[in-house]
């Protein structure tokens, strides 16, 4: 089956829930429901947010050639809250009609919306979310997790600034899902190297903006390397602070985006080392991508995050024009698998695959933030370091523990 280039994109505000009239598909033609269930308000706003549900209407827009059903996008507001994800999940699931779940930029929201999505037998393609327990312990068979996770984050980062002399951490980490995932495998991988962990100060999330009290605690451990487990704004407001302070230890930004180098300016971020497993500058394809966007969301490029909404929905539609609308609406777990025996390719990360833990495989790569003086231009931000392949940049199968595997 071909796609529509039909597409309409409704929002919804997680405060009501509700989204605005739609115009109704022809009554022969059955459609797809597509959510993107982002952060429309907080600090993953910019990373994430409706940036994510444009490229997955770009996506739409650039799989149907004639069509015979339509896509219908809409998204809302999880607000950062596990509760409210739910909610949402369940009335799009129950009463809305939505057929798969995309983005959701927030571990432990991730997790909870997994859980439904899997009771419910429906799609989530977890395109924002960083914790490796969606592939691990918590895999399930309706769930793939695209873009990063915190065990690549900590095995490219984590590993790369011990072996530069970065042997002794203290962390500062959101307490919640995420940034206990992401201190405990970078803790697995500084350990391994031959490093320790001194300490480290848990805060409030989402709400903290003063960071200066950990950096002071940070400061005063003696460590080498001051090891920041958050994203977004948080990261942003440490690296800040931490310059105010002029606290000289190196600073571990263990998933820092391209929206936050932009935020935080050249002459703040120069030197920091980080992992992505996109860039809009890396290549002639993902210039590409980032040019059609640019049309569409000027003045800005795309995080890896935005880039994943993209790739997901194009991988997701040329699964179900292999198969019924009517078994892909009805069957996630089918439609995942799929998704998993079809090899990935796009403009955004190339050639690739879903392994059987759901884990989309592709390289990553170890950028370090250009100094003002070598940029050329707007979002000129990253020199290459290094790559590490797809086969090596994600935790190995077998060590993941995912229910799915077979021992």
């Amino acid at each position: 089956m071909e796609l529509s280039r039909r597409l309409l994109l409704g929002t919804a505000a997680a405060a009501t829930l509700a989204a605005p009239p739609l115009r109704r598909a022809r009554a022969q033609a059955p459609g797809l429901k597509i959510g993107c269930l982002t952060d429309l308000s907080g600090p993953y706003k910019d990373l994430a947010g409706i940036v994510s549900t444009e490229c997955a209407r770009m996506a739409v827009a650039e799989s149907a050639d004639a069509g015979k059903f339509v896509v219908e996008i809409v998204q809302a507001d999880h607000q950062n809250k596990a509760d409210v994800a739910v909610e949402i999940a369940r009335k799009w699931y129950d009463q809305d009609g939505v057929d798969v779940i995309i983005d959701v930029a927030n571990s432990g929201v991730a997790l909870a919306v997994a859980g439904v999505t899997h009771e419910k037998n429906k799609v989530l393609l977890a395109t924002g979310p960083a914790t490796s327990d969606l592939t691990g312990a918590k895999c399930n068979a309706n769930t793939i997790h695209w873009v990063y996770d915190t065990w690549m984050l900590a095995h490219s980062t984590g590993s790369a600034l011990v072996k530069a002399g970065g042997d002794s951490w203290y962390f500062i980490t959101a307490d919640y899902t995420f940034g206990k995932a992401l201190q405990r495998d970078a803790t697995g991988f500084i350990t391994a190297a031959g490093g320790k962990v001194v300490g480290s100060s848990a805060y409030p999330f989402p709400g903290t903006t003063d960071f200066s009290s950990l950096l002071v605690q940070a400061q005063s451990s003696g460590a080498k390397v001051i090891g920041l487990a958050n994203a977004g704004a948080d990261t942003v407001n440490s690296i800040k602070q931490a310059h105010e302070f002029g606290i000289t230890q190196t600073l571990a930004g263990l998933l820092v985006f391209l929206t936050d180098v932009h935020a935080l300016g050249l002459e703040t971020a120069q030197g920091l080392a980080i992992s992505e497993t996109f860039y809009w500058d890396l290549n002639d394809r993902t210039r590409a991508f980032s040019e059609r966007l640019a049309a569409k969301v000027p003045n800005r490029r795309p995080t890896m995050v935005h880039a994943g909404a993209y790739s997901c929905v194009r991988h997701y539609l040329k699964a179900v024009t292999t198969m019924e609308v009517t078994q892909a609406k009805t069957d996630g777990a089918v439609t995942v698998s799929r998704m998993k025996a079809l090899q990935t390719d796009d403009d955004c990360f190339g050639a690739g695959r879903i392994r059987d833990d759901g884990r989309k495989i592709h390289p990553c790569y170890l950028f370090q933030v250009k100094k003002p003086a070598e940029s050329k231009g707007p979002w000129d931000y990253y020199n290459l370091l290094g790559t590490v392949p797809a086969e090596e940049a994600f935790r190995p199968l077998k060590d993941g523990g995912c229910p799915l595997i077979k021992s």
